[in-house]
Formats: structure tokens, C-alpha cells, sequence
């Protein structure tokens, strides 16, 4: 649109259509103080807009089957709903009027912290779920991106302490270049085109806001020295939950797939990865391990999950470096090479029937690239990656130059 806010639209045979409003801001965004507001903000928007209320919202949607939903990540903001193809227009509208129309009535947002708090005890007694923010913490110590996504009491405390707080961070985060309305589903294009224009197209366009990073931008190599590399809390829990992995490729970057294969290989989740088989299925130490690879807008990083018993720790850990640096010593096979690949291509084609997950991270490409390729272009161009772009890919990321090292005990 001539503001700037994106709109994109995947035709699909299905009378259920996934649509909503990705908006480019999240935790990184938050100064100190103000950390937490970008969650705080997800939910108080759900409470009531200057025409509805927040149950009116709610039952207009659900009412008539819709599921609404919402998250905040470290960079965004997204709030959807799952509807019938001819319920668009209504779900789309009243999304719209909670991202700019938003009431904050104290006595409605006092609530919702309340609800925030106890979601952060919540969040405490999750071991498996809380290390991630504590490895970011950990990863990127001395940025806003290690700050975690529902804040602290006392800083839920000073952003909820006055309406306008949230109000100002709105209006300056919540600019049209940042706005992606997407739509997925048995709907005809130029329906969603002329709805988004409808709802979004009176906002200003305004100027691109810098995130608040502190020497965090193409530092996903070595250049961590100064920071600490390992962390030890003391959880009171019965396993011991570890975690290592280091800073990785950025969105974008020409060896961001290379080493989103390299990362199925080692732990993605299949139960024939490399980490599994070392770990449990021939050691019987653990009952999960995985690895995961995050990339964001300008850096990124890559870990290794587990959780065993601690006299197993040490053990593990061990197993975990050895497969680590299996890739980093030796290039695969052109037999292991092509039977990743075929895994890979079975796992993305599965993926893409899940229309949920392909309406959200269509939306999340349009917001970054201004495009959303279908999976078969991502594994066309995966296809090419050769067994020597691992083997760097290994050597760049897995060195333990590059490794933190964190454990709840």
C-alpha cells in the first residue's frame, strides 16, 4: 500500500481461512525499563477497543466458531483468527480495531497484569521452556534481545501504571512500514485487498524506527569473547536441563538454509537425528533432545536441548560435543547428503498442510523479504547446499569459540 503496510494472500481450496496482523515489533524493541510492554500490549489490546468491548471481540468471533489467537516474539507482534472463508471481513475488521483502536481502560489492564504475572510463575515452572530465554540472556548479554518476552513485576508494575505508556509505545512501533495483513484460505484476493485498504489504509506513514541493539548486529561469529560463556541456576529441579549453542546466520544470510539442514541433521526433532540416536536410542541417557536454529533480522543462534539425570551430565554433554564435532571433521557422504535431503523435503511438504503455521510464516517472509516463496522453492534451493557447505557451515557455528554453555540444576 502507498503507507507502506504489506498485504499478502495464499489461495487455498479450504473453507477455513487463517487471517490477521503481523506487526514488526516485539521484545528487542523495549528499552529497559519498558521491558515486557510488547506482551503487555498482546494482551490488553483483547480487552476492549473504543467501540467494543473485549467479551463483545471475543464472542463476535468465537461465536460464530472463529478461534482468535495472539503471540510476541523478540521482534514480533502477531494477532490472528482461524474462521470461515465467509467470516473474513468481520475478523479481519475487529482485529484491526483492536491494533488501532485500543481502549487501555486502567481497570481492564490492571486485570490483565495480574494475568501476566501469573503467567510468568507459570513460565517459572517450566524448566524446558524457560531455559530458551535464559540461553538468549545468556547469547546475547548486553542487547534488548536479552531481555525476556513477558518482562519482570517491577517493570509490568511502571508500564501499567499509566495508559499512555502503552499508547506512545503503539503509536511509535506500530508504524505502517512495520504491518503485514495476511490471509489464508478459500477467499478471492482482491477481497482481502480491499478490506486491508479499508482498515489500514489511513495510517500515516511514518519513519523506520531503529531497534534498540548495543553491538548486536553481524555478530553472529566469533565476536563474543568478552562475553561469559557459561551460566549455572540452581532450579531445585530432579533432571538436570542443559543447553549450548552459540550465535548464528541472520534471516537472509546465503548460508541460512545450509545450516537449516545441518540443523535437522544433528537434533530437528525426527527421531532418527543424530542426537537422538546418540543419546537416547543407543544410551538411554535422556527423553528429549533436540537442536534448534532460530535466525532473526540480524544475527541469530543456534542450541542443543536435553534434560538427564545429573549423574549422567557429564556423559552427555560429552555425547552432544561428539556429534558437534563429527560435522565438523568429516563432509557426509553423497548417500547421507541425499538422504537428508529426502527427509527434508518430506518433513516441508508435511509442514505446508498445516495451514496455520503456513499463514504465520508466510506472513513473517512478506514482513522481512517482501516475498513468501512456497516450500518447494525453500527446498529447491536447499537441494544445492553440497556436503562441503556443511562441513563449513559446522566449522563456523560449532567451534567452541563460538559455545555458551547453560544448566538448571
Amino acid at each position: 500500500m502507498p503507507n507502506g503496510v504489506k498485504i499478502v494472500h495464499r489461495w487455498t481450496p479450504s473453507p477455513v481461512a487463517y487471517v490477521g496482523v503481523m506487526v514488526g515489533a516485539g521484545t528487542r524493541d523495549e528499552m529497559p525499563e519498558e521491558n515486557g510492554m510488547a506482551h503487555y500490549i498482546e494482551h490488553c489490546v483483547f480487552k476492549g477497543t473504543l467501540h467494543h468491548t473485549g467479551r463483545q471481540i471475543i464472542h463476535a468471533i468465537e461465536g460464530i466458531g472463529g478461534e482468535v489467537n495472539a503471540y510476541t516474539t523478540k521482534e514480533e507482534t502477531t494477532f490472528y483468527a482461524a474462521t470461515l472463508a465467509e467470516h473474513v471481513q468481520l475478523t479481519l475488521h475487529l482485529i484491526a480495531e483492536m491494533i488501532l483502536e485500543p481502549a487501555f481502560k486502567k481497570e481492564e489492564t490492571d486485570k490483565e497484569r495480574m494475568v501476566i504475572l501469573d503467567e510468568i510463575e507459570s513460565y517459572n515452572d517450566q524448566p524446558s521452556e524457560l531455559i530458551y530465554d535464559d540461553f538468549e540472556s545468556l547469547v546475547f548479554a548486553g542487547s534488548s534481545l536479552a531481555q525476556p518476552i513477558l518482562g519482570t513485576k517491577k517493570t509490568l508494575r511502571h508500564i501499567s501504571s499509566k495508559p499512555d505508556f502503552a499508547k506512545r509505545w503503539m503509536a511509535e512501533h506500530y508504524t505502517p512500514e512495520r504491518i503485514v495483513v495476511f490471509c489464508q484460505g478459500n477467499v478471492k484476493p482482491e477481497k482481502i485487498f480491499k478490506i486491508a485498504e479499508k482498515e489500514f489504509g489511513g495510517l500515516t506513514k511514518g519513519n523506520e524506527y531503529d531497534k534498540h541493539t548495543v553491538n548486536i548486529r553481524s555478530t553472529y561469529g566469533h565476536n563474543t569473547i568478552n562475553l561469559e560463556r557459561e551460566a549455572h541456576y540452581k532450579k531445585h529441579t530432579h533432571q538436570v536441563h542443559a543447553m549450548l549453542g552459540g550465535r548464528a546466520y541472520p534471516l537472509g544470510h546465503e548460508k541460512q538454509l545450509a545450516l537449516f539442514l545441518l540443523n535437522n541433521i544433528l537434533g530437528g526433532g525426527s527421531l532418527n537425528s543424530r542426537l537422538n540416536l546418540s543419546l537416547r536410542e543407543s544410551k538411554g541417557l535422556v527423553y528429549t533432545v533436540e537442536s534448534t536454529y532460530t535466525p532473526l533480522s540480524d544475527t541469530g543462534y543456534w542450541c542443543v536441548y536435553w534434560a538427564c539425570d545429573p549423574e549422567d551430565y557429564s556423559r552427555s554433554v560429552g555425547l552432544v560435543r561428539k556429534e558437534l564435532d563429527k560435522l565438523m571433521d568429516a563432509q557426509l557422504s553423497d548417500t547421507a547428503l541425499h538422504n537428508a535431503l529426502a527427509q527434508l523435503r518430506g518433513q516441508l511438504a508435511i509442514s505446508a498442510q498445516n495451514q496455520e503455521n503456513s499463514a504465520l510464516a508466510m506472513a513473517k517472509s512478506v514482513l522481512y523479504h517482501g516475498y513468501a516463496p512456497e516450500w518447494q522453492e525453500i527446498f529447491a534451493k536447499i537441494a544445492q547446499t553440497s556436503s562441503k557447505e556443511l562441513l563449513d557451515v559446522a566449522n563456523d557455528l560449532f567451534c567452541v569459540e563460538n559455545c555458551f554453555t547453560l544448566t538448571y540444576e
